[in-house]
Parts: C-alpha cells; structure tokens; sequence
C-alpha cells in the first residue's frame, strides 16, 4: 500500500512539473495559483477555501452586512485580477515569452520556472528574422525539388503522389515540388556484370550425356526500358539471374560433356543462353536487354578431377594413334594409287605395240631379278659351265693399284 502511494505521489509530482514546464513556455502563470505570485490562496484570504465562520472571509462576524457571495469557479486559464480584452496570442509573442496582454512574464507569469522560449535576435529596424528564416527555407526546398539534373547516361522517372507520371531524359528538368512529385535517377548505358557463380563457389550443372560439370560464365546486360524495369518486376535483378540460370542448365543438357568443354560447343551454348534469356525477359517485360554471355570455366566437378584428367590423356593417347594410323592408310592408298596409274600408262602403250611391249618388260625384269646376283649359267656349247666372273672381278678391282694422292704444291706464287 505504501509503495502504491509512492508510485502516485511521484506521477503526480512529474506531471506538476510538466505543466509548469509548458505554462513557463507559454508565458502564462499557473491556472490554479493565486493573483500573487503562484502559490496557493492561503487561507483566509480572498476566494480561499477556508470554511464559513472560521474568520477567514475578511468579515466580522455576527455583522449586519450578509457575506459577498461566491463568485463561482475562476477561469483557470486567465490570470486573477481585470479580465482584458481577449486576443489570440501571436508566434512572436509566443518566441518572445509574453502573455496575452503582451507583456514580459514576470516570477508569477511563468509557473514559478521564470520565463519562457528564449528571444530570437533582431533586425535592425525591431522586425523579426523569422519571416526571412521561412522565406529563405521555402525557396531552398522549391529549388531542391523542382530542379533535377540528369546526367548524360541517365534518365530519371517521375511520379506524382507514388504514380507513375513520366520519364525524363538527360539534361535539366522541371517538376512539381515534393512531395507532389519526385524524380528517381537511373543509370540506363552502363553494362552490368554478374558472375555467376559469386567468389570462388561449385555450380554443377549436367549435360545430355548425364555427365556434370563445374561451369562459371558471365553475363553482360543494361536498360532498355526504365519505366518497365522500374515497375514490372519486384527484383529485376534477381530476376536477370535466375532466368540466366534456368537458361544455361538448359542449354548445357543439350549437349555432352566433350562438346560442353570444346571451343565450338562454348560459342554455341553462349549464343543459345543469350537467345533464351532475352526470350523470357521479354516475355516478362522487364525492359532489360542481355549484350552477351561469356563462359569463364567448363571442367570436371573437384571430387573427380584427378579420374577426369586420366580419362581425358587416354583419350588424348588414342586421339593420337588414330591419327598416325589414317596418316599411314593415306600414304599406302597414295602409293597404290600411283602404281595404278603407271600401270594404266604402261597398258595403253602395250595396246599399240604388243611384242615390244612384252620384250622390254621382260628385259626390265631379268635385269631387276639377276643383276644382283653372283652366279652365271651359260647354255651355249664349248663354253665352261661355270665361270666365276664376280670372283674374277672383284680380284681385278683388288690388284688395280690406287691412284697415288698428287703431291700438294708447295710455297706460291
């Protein structure tokens, strides 16, 4: 109960000094105090609350004269004596801490705080600064407002009131103050970049041959519409890479994994995304257009690599047999090719001479099959069946001295 008591007695207590606190602001002394200086009409004294009979009217008692009767509640917004003539109280009154009769509050006018707002510097004719203050305020916020450069690869969008209203172009552009109309500036010839994946992460994505790969590729895209970029689409930019996404992860299940990671699959899977996602973007009237699709890398997921890259020297090693053996087929189909056409040559001339023909392939032949050969057969009469002619020769080409080297010339002319 005592702490309940406490609790009371000290809002009471704030809320009092919250009171005097405005009435010191205002000027005024407190409604409920006295015609002196703020306290509480004592009693005895005129419009206190002593009782009747107890001495405190002022009267004699037991006198002939009936007591003056009660005046009624006061106004407690006006202070005690002669009610003035009312006015409303001005702003600079207000400032300069005067009451309604504009006069300084004295120690009773304030609420026992003594005073009110402090007062604002002067003009040297006694007029006020406040009206320039607001002048000044008015035309900075005019200027601010309703003035709007825009710069050369840029465009701004004005609303009236949060409605679309129109697009303005590059340059200096006039509008209605705000908040009847504001302006937001865009930068629509820039080409943004977004790498996807962001920083060094693992985006698998799988190809026709249900292999997967690791891609990283960028895409290059700018405004085309600011009003649709503005306002058809919650998150266009999200919405760029979420449609380039869901346009790679179908263009690489087109293809296999060899193409994917080739020189002429890349280009072809580019031009595909880049196709796709202006599709879907048009299709949701972003007002975006995509410039170009760049494939960064295309290689094996991490856990498979080191399989990836033994798979692939194999590959390489089988690449390389295959080319040394269509080069070898392609010499032996020339060379027959050759032969065929000497032999066509040779027949022609055989269809017009038969028996020369025949002689000179015979001759041609003998000379081929025997003139490396070191037997002689004779089959003539009177004549040794056998003389060992290369014998003979070879010891004729042993016994025949060498030339003996010329003597070099000695000394010069």
């Amino acid at each position: 109960m005592s702490a309940r008591c406490s609790y009371n007695g000290g809002m009471k207590a704030i809320g009092g000094v919250i009171a005097r606190g405005v009435l010191a602001m205002t000027g005024r002394r407190s409604p409920w105090s006295g015609g002196g200086g703020g306290e509480q009409d004592a009693p005895g004294e005129p419009g206190g609350n002593a009782p009747a009979g107890s001495g405190g009217s002022g009267e004699p008692e037991g006198g002939d004269t009936p007591p003056e009767p009660p005046r009624g509640p006061r106004n407690p917004w006006l202070p005690s004596g002669e009610e003035p003539p009312r006015r409303s109280a001005s702003i600079e009154d207000i400032f300069r801490g005067k009451d309604q009769r504009g006069q300084r509050g004295g120690p009773g006018g304030g609420g026992g705080l003594g005073g009110g707002f402090p007062r604002l510097p002067q003009r040297p004719g006694g007029k006020s600064w406040l009206p320039l203050i607001a002048g000044g305020l008015a035309l900075v916020w005019l200027g601010t407002t309703t003035t709007h450069m825009v710069g050369p690869k840029e465009q701004g969008i004005v609303t009236t009131f949060g409605k679309y209203s129109h697009t303005i172009d590059p340059g200096v552009s006039l509008t209605l103050p705000w908040p009847i109309q504001s302006v937001a500036v865009t930068d629509v010839t820039s080409i943004k970049v977004y790498t996807i994946p962001e920083g060094e992460g693992e985006k698998l994505m799988l190809t026709s041959d249900q292999n997967l790969v690791d891609l990283s590729y960028l895409v290059r895209w700018n405004i085309k519409s600011l009003k649709l970029y503005t306002f058809q689409l919650d998150d266009p930019d999200e919405t760029v890479r979420e449609v380039a996404e869901a346009a790679m992860r179908a263009s690489l299940a087109e293809l296999p994994l060899r193409d994917a990671m080739g020189g002429a699959g890349r280009a072809m899977i580019e031009k595909n995304v880049r196709s796709r996602m202006q599709a879907v973007l048009d299709a949701y009237r972003s007002g975006v257009i995509i410039q170009g699709v760049e494939i960064k890398k295309a290689d094996p997921p991490t856990k498979v690599i080191s399989a990836f890259q033994q798979v692939t020297a194999a590959q390489q090693d089988a690449q390389r047999d295959l080319s040394t053996a269509q080069a070898w087929a392609q010499q032996l189909l020339a060379r027959a090719q050759g032969d065929a056409a000497s032999f066509d040559k040779v027949y022609e001339q055989y269809k017009l001479s038969p028996e020369v023909t025949k002689r000179r392939m015979y001759y041609e032949t003998m000379e081929r099959v025997l003139g490396n050969n070191d037997k002689i057969i004779m089959e003539n009469k009177g004549v040794t069946p056998y003389l060992p002619l290369p014998d003979l020769r070879k010891k004729a080409a042993e016994a025949v001295p060498a030339p003996a080297p010329a003597p070099s010339q000695a000394g010069g002319r």
